[in-house]
């Protein structure tokens, strides 16, 4: 019996050591969490054992328990190196449309051929999905799908309007209006563009020129403004507006061509004129400022080329909307306080950021964002019951429970921190004393097997 006690002693300082040595193996391996060995004594007695002489019948491995200790983090410059500041996991999938579910503390990811984001071994990192303001959809393991980093954002977006701030100066002087020349800077008081798009996605520049009337000088309306207006440099019609015609030296003095251009009208305190009674602002003619379709004439009419060739929509047209934010003030040159228009293009992935909360959100070429989910974690009730298997990540078991679905920065699932990863939580020093330890314990069941062996040798030898 001495003898397989001794055996017992033997097995457990060998489990001792392969535990060890496995942590002491894994210390530089991101998001490993260290075990240990845990031991129990066996003991057998009946109702007719004497229990005051009893023995025990050696040693058995009763567990080898993980320690999830938080391990310290170490920061890299890549946005999708993850890291868990907490008792969280992420959650991962082997593939694409897979509704099994693993779990790991190791944030090293990156993106394949698809765009999925995946980590070294092609598991995919799961999201919730999430609204327009950042929060979650659905907190459900059943609701997360693999993320997705585009390339390239949506699809091309005309433009159609255009808003606009701007100040005109009041102490300019008055011009005018038939000598009109893009060409020459003498010939307009203040001029700015604005960045459009097609239905195809092309960009063009759209130029404003402002002139102020001399022909309105004297007269009570003597805040009198013309606007043309230029897409690539090429002149285009407002819809409704004042024709006029041009003398040389303009360049614009072409036989029968006539543009028509917006008659902007200020107060004397320099806003856009209004109705005294009803408020409504009647400072502009026509109405509505809007471009004829891109694809039509004066831009034929004047060089025999449109603004549109490239196929897209030629009815496109430009709303140009000041309202109330058009003024004309003295002591001040030409500003522009605010552009902005709402087209698009084709946008080419320029940014990925990720923060405490596990938003993604990708920024695009055009200007454009978008929030393209919330990392989804997990906790358990009794992490230690995982099943481990193997590539740092683990798996649900009965004596783990289910993975309860949670969000970064909520409870104690912990934060999420971008461009950083969670290092082995094995301190090596004391792996290498628990090495000696379990060193010594071997030596010592040994030699207690070796004396057994000599005892019973003598037994054995006795004539």
């Amino acid at each position: 019996m001495s003898m397989s006690i001794s055996v017992s002693g033997i097995n457990a300082a060998q489990k001792h050591l392969d535990v060890t040595s496995n942590n002491i193996a894994n210390v530089n391996t991101i998001g490993f969490k260290n075990s240990r060995a845990e031991f129990a004594d066996m003991y057998a007695n009946s109702i007719f054992t004497d229990n005051r002489t009893a023995v025990g019948n050696g040693v058995q491995t009763a567990c080898v328990s993980q320690q999830f200790s938080q391990g310290s983090l170490t920061t890299t410059k890549n946005a999708l190196d993850l890291s868990i500041k907490g008792d969280g996991f992420f959650v991962l999938a082997p593939d694409a449309n897979s509704l099994d579910r693993t779990y790991t503390r190791a944030g090293a990811f990156q993106c394949d051929e698809d765009g999925y984001v995946v980590n070294s071994m092609g598991s995919y990192l799961q999201v919730y999905d999430v609204n327009n303001d950042g929060t979650v959809k659905s907190v459900s393991l059943d609701s997360t799908h693999p993320l997705r980093i585009p390339s390239s954002a949506g699809s091309p977006e005309q433009t159609t309007k255009v808003d606009a701030s701007m100040t005109l100066p009041a102490d300019t002087p008055y011009m005018n209006v038939q000598l009109f020349d893009p060409q020459d800077s003498g010939t307009f008081n203040a001029s700015t563009s604005v960045k459009i798009y097609d239905s195809l996605g092309e960009a063009h520049t759209a130029t404003y020129y402002f002139i102020k009337d001399q022909t309105a000088q004297g007269s009570p309306e003597a805040n009198t403004w013309q606007m043309f207006m230029f897409v690539d440099d090429k002149p285009i019609d407002i819809e409704g507006g004042n024709e006029k015609d041009f003398v040389a030296p303009s360049s614009l003095a072409k036989a029968g061509f006539k543009l028509k251009s917006a008659q902007i009208v200020f107060d004397d305190k320099g806003n856009i004129k209004t109705d005294p009674a009803s408020g409504e602002i009647t400072g502009y003619t026509p109405a509505t400022i809007k471009t004829v379709a891109l694809g039509s004439a004066p831009a034929d009419a004047f060089g025999g080329d449109k603004i549109i060739t490239t196929g897209a929509d030629a009815n496109q047209q430009i709303e140009f909307l000041f309202g109330k934010n058009l003024h004309m003030y003295g002591g001040t040159s030409f500003s522009v306080e605010a552009i902005s228009q709402d087209g698009s293009t084709v946008g080419q992935l320029t940014n990925v950021q990720i923060d405490d909360k596990g938003i993604v959100s990708a920024t695009y070429s055009n200007g454009t964002s978008s929030k393209l989910g919330m990392v989804a974690m997990a906790n358990f009730a009794n992490p230690q019951g995982l099943t481990q298997i193997g590539d740092t990540c683990w798996r649900r078991s009965l004596d783990s429970g289910d993975a309860i679905p949670c969000q970064a920065t909520v409870g104690t699932a912990g934060a999420i921190q971008s461009s950083a990863l969670e290092e082995s939580n094995t301190d090596l020093a004391t792996q290498l004393v628990e090495l000696i330890t379990a060193q010594r314990h071997y030596q010592a069941n040994s030699r207690a097997l070796e004396v057994n062996n000599t005892v019973m040798d003598s037994i054995l030898n006795v004539r």
